[in-house]
């Protein structure tokens, strides 16, 4: 703690600057759960979904099953996940901070097949990866999101990992290319990132009490800092998200549930997801029938949960990828409706699905931590 003085001349205490993100929390949490929708707010911890999608929602009714459990205990904080474009049965995974700048191909058995390095890489906060196809070779690439940032404005910048797809199953030390990105606006926290098929277009999802989606620059930089403008809502808290095969629609993953999209703020359904310690990771399987949801923890479990078929075929048709992609509040091909930067369309999705419960959590860890910190700061200033 740092001294200052008081007005009478008399050596004080004054508490440290993380203390401020803290205290700033509760009117936020406040402004948080009245944003909610009155169901949300009820005692009943029930998901709540626009009219617009409450068919769709009430087809998504299935869990998924259990597809395997990592094998591996280096596998101990899975928090992201990515369906090999190329290799059959295999998906890809790493591990939350803490951990190198490496990951792992998995087979459907849950065992480890290869353990990759990335060279040109470091590892601060890697919380998302996604993989997508280079158009002109047919060969796979993967990304690797550093974009952890707890303190919201700890780093200048985040970055991301582009790398080729390994050709085979065999453990090796591959070179990385780096971009660097920063916030129109403002340094967000995030632990979602998608990626356009058609495109190659990236997305960066925060994970906010009112989250964001972000658009990257058509064309990456490497000399540079990239600059990600806002284009849409997020559901609150988001971990993860991921474009689907055919880019026709996307999925936002958060602790509870998950919700998926024709275009940024455009809801065409809310998922049930199984329940898991903690939710981290979201992908899609190759044929786009089904998502695959992971967990964090040692011998974390890795679900399949099938998508209702009537969500699957209206984002498929209704929308084309080019207006998928295309940002929000701009006309792209075969637009019916543009959607707002600040959220608005057929099914704005802010407030996430947030069970009253959570929600109750959150701001009693939030006064109970006010409390403490208003005592050490008494006692420190006596």
């Amino acid at each position: 703690m740092r001294r200052t003085k008081r007005a009478d001349g008399t050596a004080g205490r004054r508490l440290i600057r993380p203390v401020a993100p803290v205290l700033a929390l509760l009117p936020v949490l406040a402004l948080s759960v009245g944003a909610l929708p009155a169901a949300a707010r009820s005692a009943s911890p029930t998901v709540v979904a626009p009219p617009a999608a409450a068919a769709a929602a009430a087809e998504a009714g299935d869990e998924g099953r259990l597809l395997f459990t990592f094998k591996d205990p280096r596998i101990d904080e899975s928090s992201g996940l990515a369906v090999s474009p190329t290799h059959d049965g295999i998906v890809y995974t790493h591990n939350d901070s803490g951990d190198s700048a490496r990951f792992f191909a998995v087979g459907m058995d849950g065992k480890t097949r290869a353990t990759f390095r990335l060279a040109g890489a470091t590892a601060r906060d890697w919380e998302a990866m996604a993989a997508s196809v280079d158009p002109e070779t047919g060969k796979g690439i993967l990304w690797f999101a550093d974009i952890g940032d707890n303190f919201d404005g700890a780093w200048p910048d985040v970055s991301v990992y582009k790398v080729a797809e390994p050709a085979t199953m065999r453990s090796a030390t591959l070179q990385a290319t780096r971009y660097r990105f920063r916030y129109e606006g403002g340094a967000r926290n995030a632990e979602g990132m998608m990626i356009h098929p058609k495109t190659g277009r990236l997305y960066i999802v925060s994970k906010e009490f009112s989250g964001s989606v972000f658009i990257a620059p058509k064309v990456l930089r490497t000399d540079r800092v990239n600059l990600l403008k806002r284009v849409g809502p997020a559901p609150i808290m988001a971990t993860d998200a991921a474009y689907a095969p055919d880019g026709s629609s996307f999925v936002i993953r958060t602790y509870f549930s998950a919700s998926l999209y024709r275009a940024p703020g455009d809801l065409i359904a809310r998922l049930t997801m199984p329940p898991l310690k903690q939710a981290e990771s979201i992908a899609y399987t190759r044929d786009g029938t089904a998502l695959l949801t992971g967990s964090e923890g040692v011998k974390s479990p890795v679900y399949r949960v099938p998508l209702p078929a009537g969500a699957v075929a209206s984002s498929a048709s209704a929308t084309p990828a080019e207006a998928v992609d295309a940002p929000a509040g701009t006309a792209g091909a075969g637009d019916k409706g543009s959607v707002t930067a600040s959220g608005g369309g057929p099914g704005n999705d802010e407030g996430g699905g947030i069970p009253f419960s959570m929600v109750a959590l959150w701001v009693g860890t939030a006064v109970g931590a006010i409390g403490i910190i208003a005592v050490i700061a008494y006692r420190t200033a006596r």
